[in-house]
């Protein structure tokens, strides 16, 4: 997600060129035959197909841009608006969008710079396209609207000159290209994939963490129990929480059965392993994909006016990401509730505290994360059948894949400051016990954690010390895994 957010250099292969080049010079044929309409060149827009459009090149641009750019609400994150200028490119270099060379160079250029379209949330059905969302995108480039430089928002016609590039000139052709895919949708998708995959073998982590601090037996990662329950990933869940807990000594203090927090967690997480795994590899296929319509075929002589500009499959893949991220949310926030709990935490002090009442240690903590997974909750209301006809029944069933895909990307952030809580949770209740952690694996986590957070021996705000357990988290658990993808 970071590396996406800064100025990355992206190159057009030979193939690519061949194929934008000879998909343009096939559009460009077509055209020239007359009385052959094609939708957006030589033709209104929507349901005013049915009339012509404007008769130069240049002003079936602005007819296509200009009444779309209505959208509202917060600018996207820098790394979804990045993102999805990345995906639309790659959509386009497949040559079947008919869109020109310079075009698709254009967004390659703009993505080894600083710059970034500002684009507003609000506006997209997902289906035609993210037609809103990328004509503000497009606008950007044009120097009309606003856009971002290395962070900093401004007049877009200000930002193409400090980033050193020039405004987009276009032909309706090229602009219909731009706007009539999915890729804000697969962009916000695929970060938020991304970030789960990562955030399940964090979970795994501060699981196995918690489970070694408390002293809990691991046969609840036995093999042979976890093949019986016959899902592969549950199983797999359960080696890799196996890994974390080589070693460990349980505690004859414990009771013979663990809370569902930690007992049941190769199932809840490997469910989540299963839902994610699905979810990213439908995403990536959206990525290898083409939207847009028309698509062009020069090889059978087809102009192929259809659909493939549908967000469906990957509605379904963020309302099971958001899922699958919200129950996941639910396990950590109720495996902090496990720590302030004295009754089952080991013998520790409520809230984790020295001196309870004179200090109050993660009291507040608890409490923004129980706010944290409710809104989580709240939002996880699926967007992929909300289906609202519209634009004169043109649009008669959509799929609300834009929607669906930025809660996801919402809810996966959420889920790793609700990681990061339990984080600084862990590493407290490792400072208030002598015992401490008895897994070489897990021992190495808190140490990682101890390094960056400091005990809480008198209350302080610890909303820094989140999101820096955030970060810690990330990088040492994809660094000391071995099922990290490498």
């Amino acid at each position: 997600m970071d590396l996406v957010g800064r100025p990355t250099k992206v190159e057009l292969s030979e193939n690519a060129i061949a194929s934008i080049t000879r998909g343009r010079e096939f559009v460009e044929g077509v055209l020239a035959r007359n009385g052959r309409p094609v939708y957006g060149a030589t033709t209104g827009f929507g349901p005013l197909v049915v009339f012509e459009g404007r008769d130069s090149t240049t002003d079936q641009c602005d007819n296509v841009l200009q009444h779309l750019t209505v959208g509202q609400g917060a600018d996207l994150p820098i790394p979804v608006a990045r993102a999805s200028m990345l995906v639309r490119a790659r959509s386009l270099a497949h040559g079947l969008s008919g869109a020109s060379l310079s075009t698709v160079d254009a967004l390659c250029r703009m993505l080894a710079t600083g710059f970034t379209p500002a684009i507003p949330t609000w506006g997209s059905v997902g289906a035609s396209g993210d037609l809103v969302p990328l004509a503000h995108a497009v606008q950007s480039l044009r120097g009309v609207g606003h856009a971002y430089v290395d962070g900093e928002r401004m007049p877009a016609r200000d930002a193409l000159g400090v980033a050193g590039l020039t405004p987009l000139e276009l032909d309706g052709r090229d602009a219909l290209a731009l706007v009539n895919g999915t890729s804000v949708t697969t962009a916000a998708a695929g970060l938020a994939a991304l970030s789960a995959r990562r955030s399940l073998q964090v979970a795994i982590a501060l699981t196995a963490a918690l489970a070694d601090l408390l002293g809990a037996a691991p046969t609840f990662a036995a093999p042979s129990l976890l093949k019986a329950f016959g899902h592969p990933d549950v199983a797999t869940t359960g080696q890799e929480l196996a890994w974390w807990l080589e070693g460990s000594i349980p505690s004859p203090d414990r009771p013979l059965q663990e809370p569902y927090s930690i007992r049941c967690t190769p199932q809840l997480l490997g469910a989540a392993r299963s839902a994610i795994g699905w979810s990213t590899e439908t995403v990536s296929q959206d990525l290898r994909g083409v939207s847009d319509n028309p698509l062009f075929f020069p090889d059978e002589d087809l102009v192929a006016h259809g659909g493939n500009f549908f967000g469906q499959p990957s509605a379904f893949a963020s309302d099971l990401l958001a899922s699958a991220v919200t129950q996941v949310g639910n396990l950590a926030e109720r495996q902090i509730d496990l720590l302030v709990d004295p009754g089952r935490n080991g013998g520790r002090p409520p809230m984790l505290a020295a001196e309870p009442g004179r200090q109050h240690s993660i009291q507040g903590l608890q409490v923004m994360s129980t706010a944290l997974v409710v809104a989580m909750r709240r939002a996880c209301t699926p967007a992929a059948m909300q289906s609202v006809p519209t634009n004169l029944h043109n649009q008669d069933v959509v799929p609300f894949g834009t929607q669906a895909a930025l809660t996801a990307y919402e809810q996966s952030r959420m889920l790793r400051l609700l990681h990061g809580a339990l984080g600084v949770a862990v590493r407290q209740a490792a400072h208030l016990d002598d015992r401490g952690s008895t897994a070489s694996h897990c021992t190495g986590l808190v140490a990682a954690l101890s390094d960056r957070i400091d005990p809480i021996t008198r209350d302080r705000p610890l909303d820094e010390d989140i999101r820096i357990a955030a970060d810690v988290l990330d990088s040492y658990v994809q660094e000391a895994n071995p099922w990290t993808p490498r």
